[in-house]
């Protein structure tokens, strides 16, 4: 036996350790994580696009003050298997529930009087006008 061995059994114990742990653990359910933004600027506004997959217009919340931007939404995302050949028994159910929240600033104050929201196949799309001023509005999602 050389003075190797203990490193090298740990060495193999590792990759298989990070592999199983960076599996789903459901195939059919991804688990809600943080929302993604893309974030464009042109001379006149900010364009946002926000992934927010299973989320429903009415769960969303955007929140602006000032150059400061919030987006917040409560998801619900259900999955049942049940057996084809007795309908009260249930093999597999998955559920998941949570909430997602994302915060930035901008560089310039946004126009609160005149941004959109509008939630489309899972993505979030916010124009938001570039404009000196304070305070906070609710933004209704379209």
């Amino acid at each position: 036996m050389n003075a190797l061995t203990p490193f090298e059994r740990l060495d193999e114990l590792f990759p298989t350790f990070w592999r199983r742990a960076m599996q789903p653990l459901a195939a059919n359910i991804e688990p809600m994580g943080a929302i993604r933004i893309d974030v464009d600027e042109t001379d006149k506004d900010y364009i946002v696009r926000a992934e927010i997959p299973g989320a429903k217009k009415d769960d969303i919340r955007v929140e602006i003050e000032g150059n400061r931007v919030a987006i917040s939404a409560e998801v619900r995302k259900d999955y049942e298997k049940t057996d084809k050949d007795d309908k009260n028994r249930v093999l597999v159910r998955e559920t998941y529930r949570g909430s997602a929240s994302r915060s930035f600033t901008l560089a310039h104050d946004v126009d609160k009087a005149t941004s959109t929201a509008k939630l489309e196949d899972g993505v979030l799309k916010l124009t938001l006008p570039k404009r000196q001023g304070s305070g906070s509005k609710l933004l209704s999602i379209q």
